[in-house]
């Protein structure tokens, strides 16, 4: 078998894949196109797989040393009234761990540190990937070729490996909602270390973190490419009646650090994540709506997957027709749960709805909810 891999992606998907196959023995190379690594993006939860998947990758203490678990919260009314509970110590004695708050940029640094120096480029764009023969796949970059015995597109969610492979899929679609995020820039007074908070298609969340700054998110309902002159104001705006901490997580936000991007979603699954010695991993395999917070950990368990796979088999296609075995139907079944934790939760919009929603959340038992939610924090690596 081959032991020359080009991940196409610098995103947390492409530097854990990246990992695994370094420790493996595999001499990898990173192609992140962006010219500067700005770690946009404000926050990062980690359920238990992910974190899980971390420690196999070798990097699960330095990720938990850098993020704080989330133990007391869970989802209320704009007035404030609370629908449900959440104990993150249930979890924890369940699965071994509550969800964890990282910021990104932390997140980033840990995978990058763990990766020789060198190994990844950026300004670096994979113009073309082709495989040239049975053994070697070819990526053109900036006038150069790498010739690579696996190529991991880890290229994002309007991934270009992806449409390449499968010129008739539709790729991916606008969900219905764009969300707005930032950290704090200072230390805020928080009762609960996260909180959901629904109103009629909308949602404000927000996670503490361990320096004492928060990540908050806010998801809204509105058409594809909506962009406000005033982001922050605009929220203001929209939220100042809210329950607190709500208007006191927006006053502690420079208007600078907000982000605004519209969610899309692989909402056409796949027919398979591998072809021939080119793998697909993370959002370029099954992006899914944020939902149930498990874009992240589902890239993290991809990047295991795919680095086991190799000594189980004997070729790197076989390697790769059993990541696509294991992966797919999991990850897929992530991404549906996400689509319909999403129509369940912030797309509400008819008052009717929203009040038959909150009247029976109100009535579910914590632990029903809790064991909604094991069902994707307690995945293993396989021996």
């Amino acid at each position: 078998m081959g032991s020359t891999a080009v991940v196409v992606g610098g995103g947390i998907g492409g530097l854990a894949a990246a990992i695994g196959l370094h420790r493996i023995g595999w001499n990898v190379t990173v192609l992140e196109r962006a010219p500067v690594l700005e770690d946009a993006g404000a926050d990062i939860s980690l359920a238990a797989n992910g974190l899980r998947a971390l420690d196999e990758l070798g990097v699960g203490q330095a990720v938990r040393d850098a993020s704080r678990g989330q133990y007391g919260g869970g989802t209320r009314t704009p007035r404030g009234r609370w629908l449900t509970r959440m104990d993150g110590s249930v979890l924890e004695e369940a699965v071994g761990s509550p969800i964890m708050g990282i910021p990104r940029s932390t997140m980033y640094r840990l995978l990058r540190d763990s990766l020789p120096v060198g190994s990844l480029l950026v300004d670096s764009e994979a113009a073309s990937v082709e495989q040239i023969d049975s053994g070697t796949v070819r990526v053109g970059c900036g006038g150069t070729a790498l010739d690579a015995d696996l190529v991991v597109a880890a290229d994002g969610v309007g991934s270009k490996v992806r449409s390449r492979l499968f010129p008739d899929h539709p790729g991916p679609v606008y969900s219905g909602a764009t969300v707005l995020r930032a950290l704090t820039g200072r230390k805020v007074d928080l009762r609960a270390d996260f909180e959901l908070t629904w109103g009629p298609g909308t949602e404000f969340g927000h996670i503490a973190l361990l320096d004492g700054r928060a990540e908050w998110h806010a998801v809204l309902g509105l058409p594809a490419g909506t962009r406000f002159t005033d982001p922050l104001t605009e929220l203001r705006r929209r939220f100042h009646a809210w329950h607190d901490p709500i208007p006191a997580l927006l006053d502690a936000t420079r208007p600078a650090a907000v982000l605004h991007h519209d969610v899309n979603e692989l909402r056409t699954p796949l027919p398979s994540y591998a072809v021939g010695r080119i793998a697909l991993l993370g959002d370029a395999a099954h992006a899914m709506t944020p939902h149930l917070g498990q874009g992240a950990c589902q890239a993290l368990e991809d990047a295991v997957g795919l680095a086991a796979a190799p000594a189980a088999e004997p070729t790197v296609e076989a390697a790769l027709a059993r990541y696509d075995a294991e992966r797919r139907p999991r990850s897929q079944a992530v991404a549906r749960a996400a689509r319909q934790a999403g129509r369940m939760g912030q797309q509400l919009s008819h008052p009717l709805a929203v009040a038959l929603r909150n009247t029976a959340m109100h009535l579910t038992p914590s632990r029903v909810a809790t064991r909604m939610i094991l069902r994707h924090h307690s995945w293993v690596p396989r021996g």
